[in-house]
């Protein structure tokens, strides 16, 4: 076994009620006395940010709030935040709602090393920077954002930047999920989806896969997977909404230290080029990439798929666990409500080339990490079995 190095939150806090309950006592262990809330405005106008503000200032924190977030958010949104944070001389930075809220507090929190624009802090050296106390607050259970390192951001000309420092990983994570009761179906099942993609593609990860991660992708997954359908079912479910969450960061802790991989190569030109969310594109290419994985990968995904089905699969090959472990996620997704063919979102197949040569020439960092090799032929091949 080669070595590990890994990182995680200091702190992370899972109970329901407890942004209300603890976030202004965390912010004064942290000797806050302004905060910065980022978010976006559907979150503010569900009557969160009212809860998260009346927790600081009953500890004496002031707050601002910044609540233009947008879902893949551009470098011009990212730095009229960290102008406000400057303005208001905020100490501490709080990231409220989903990925792309929590991935904006990240670069804002590292705002005292006087950087002028986002440009600044693309493709260099973050080792020497400091950083505002950070704590992140989500409001789904998907992204693992709250867990991560990494902050994806939209630059100029419509394509993806990620920052990829531990510098940006958040001190503290608050999984609260009453915050996660008003999410609507489609966002919930989309979400989760994708949380598990993030334990499937760190547990199968070629370059980074390491015992520790791997403990906590089988464990996230296994929480994710037996809630799965009481979530949509039954959305008031607090129980079940807390181990969706808990287990969407445990997701997103194995992810960063293990990585994804073609999942997430052939996902992010659907989220770019057509606005699919990511949960979504997630969700809609998976299980292509995982049958194409197969003659490298069934004995890892049979060991999931006894993880998480161990009464059907016990007795079955590594192949045929790992194909029925492909089989229902199919049908996860099936009964998840979320369109799963590209011709239902307006993707025709005269878009398909360039959607593969944007996978093989732009993100072939994530085929390197994928349990099998892929050619732009074979890329394409599974662009066309979900048209």
């Amino acid at each position: 076994m080669s070595g590990i190095e890994f990182y995680t939150n200091g702190h992370i806090v899972s109970d329901a009620n407890s942004m209300r309950r603890k976030l202004g006592t965390l912010a004064k262990q942290y000797s806050a006395t302004s905060a910065i809330i980022i978010t976006d405005a559907g979150i503010s106008q569900l009557g969160y940010i009212d809860i998260a503000q009346q927790s600081l200032q009953a500890a004496g924190v002031q707050v601002v709030v910044f609540d233009d977030v947008v879902a893949d958010p551009p470098i011009e949104i990212v730095n009229n935040a960290i102008e406000l944070a400057r303005i208001h001389q905020c100490d501490l930075v709080i990231g409220l709602g989903g990925g792309s809220s929590i991935d904006t507090a990240k670069i804002v929190a590292l705002y005292p090393n006087d950087f002028q624009s986002v440009n600044d802090v693309l493709d260099v050296d973050l080792s020497h920077f400091k950083k505002r106390p950070l704590f992140a607050i989500p409001t789904t259970a998907g992204t693992g954002a709250e867990a991560t390192f990494v902050s994806v951001i939209t630059a100029g000309d419509g394509s993806k930047k990620a920052i990829y420092t531990p510098k940006i990983l958040p001190d503290v994570a608050i999984l609260d999920a009453t915050l996660t009761l008003k999410l609507p179906r489609h966002i919930t099942a989309a979400t989760a989806l994708d949380a598990m993609v993030h334990c499937i593609e760190a547990y199968t990860s070629r370059t980074k896969k390491n015992p520790i991660s791997d403990a906590l992708a089988i464990k996230g997954l296994q929480m994710l997977w037996n809630n799965f359908e009481q979530v949509l079912q039954q959305g008031d479910d607090i129980d079940a909404r807390g181990e969706m969450l808990l287990g969407s960061t445990l997701a997103g802790i194995a992810f960063v230290n293990a990585s994804v991989a073609a999942v997430h190569g052939l996902s992010y030109p659907l989220s770019i080029n057509f606005h699919i969310p990511h949960g979504h594109a997630n969700a809609l290419v998976m299980c292509s990439v995982f049958t194409f994985n197969l003659p490298e990968a069934a004995p890892l995904y049979a060991e999931l798929a006894r993880a998480v089905m161990p009464n059907q699969t016990s007795t079955m090959t590594d192949l045929e666990a790992a194909n029925q472990f492909i089989h229902q996620l199919k049908k996860f997704l099936e009964i998840s409500g979320l369109k799963y063919r590209l011709s239902e979102l307006d993707i025709t197949e005269t878009d398909i080339p360039a959607l593969a040569d944007i996978v093989i020439n732009t993100y072939a960092r994530l085929i390197a990490t994928n349990p099998k090799d892929m050619t732009l032929e074979e890329v394409t091949t599974m662009y066309k079995e979900i048209l």
